[in-house]
């Protein structure tokens, strides 16, 4: 675990793997409520025959927390930041909802520093549905009620069918959550990362991407229904999309095995020609 420094604030980062192999660089962007630790899991597959960072963003997980409004260009220059502090000329990302708008707005700047790119449940523009969610978690976030903050935004994140077969396990996450959701830093935390995705629009940028890109689609996403994904896959030009069956928002989550191996594979095999 590092730190480096971007203006005044400080940012968490992990390296699992060693950066100056030939090995491809695998950066994951989190989701709005993970942290590096969300990937803890997912170390081993991702660094097995690559190098995989993992970083928080601003107001996620050991990085610095702000007092102040921002939008997602600040993520996005911190991203660009954390791979010119580790000397990286291009990389692989996986992004995940949150992760994906950062993603996209990156490879959009900065595409010369990227050389394929995962988009997992991710949209082109936060639209009204998706703007009026966010304002419904940040409402309830005011009131400083973990519990009403974690049945605000959990259960939805989920596929019914994963949720109800797996109710012991979100019975666990709930337990693990609940003391996390009731602090009131991490709630304004919240509202913040929250309010910075509201700009969020690259519609008129797609058509420049030039990258690999796979795009990750859950049949039953509530959040970023499989219509986002679909436009996303339309409109950039070098794309691939992939719909799991009976998956909501949380895909890494609900199918882990399968998301690292669409991720890996795609990354990876750049050999295979058909002729």
């Amino acid at each position: 675990m590092s730190f480096f420094t971007y203006k005044d604030l400080e940012i968490k980062y992990i390296v699992d793997g060693n950066l100056k192999s030939n090995k491809e660089v695998i950066v994951i962007l989190n989701g709005i409520m993970m942290s590096c630790n969300s990937w803890e899991a997912f170390k081993e597959p991702f660094s097995n025959n690559n190098t995989l960072i993992r970083y928080d963003m601003v107001d996620q997980g050991e990085s610095s927390k702000v007092n102040y409004d921002y939008s997602q260009e600040l993520q996005l220059e911190v991203l660009h930041e954390l791979l010119n502090h580790l000397q990286l000329d291009k990389v692989n990302i996986v992004g995940i909802s949150y992760g994906a708008s950062i993603a996209l707005q990156y490879v959009i700047k900065y595409p010369n520093k990227v050389n394929k790119i995962v988009i997992a449940n991710g949209v082109a523009k936060t639209s009204s549905w998706l703007k009026a969610i966010g304002d419904g978690w940040n409402e309830v976030a005011a009131t400083r009620n973990g519990l009403c903050y974690y049945n605000i935004t959990i259960p939805y994140i989920y596929s019914p069918e994963f949720y109800i077969k797996n109710i012991q396990w979100m019975e666990d996450r709930k337990e693990f959550l609940l003391p996390i959701f009731s602090n009131h830093l991490f709630l304004d935390s919240m509202v913040r990362l929250t309010k910075s995705a509201e700009t969020h629009d690259v519609i008129k940028g797609l058509s420049s991407i030039e990258n690999k890109t796979l795009i990750i689609a859950g049949e039953e996403d509530f959040l970023t229904p499989v219509f986002e994904q679909v436009y996303l896959n339309e409109n950039i030009k070098n794309s691939h999309l992939v719909v799991i069956p009976k998956c909501g928002h949380a895909s890494m989550y609900e199918v882990p095995e399968l998301f690292t191996s669409l991720s890996l594979g795609f990354i990876n095999n750049d050999q295979i020609k058909i002729i």
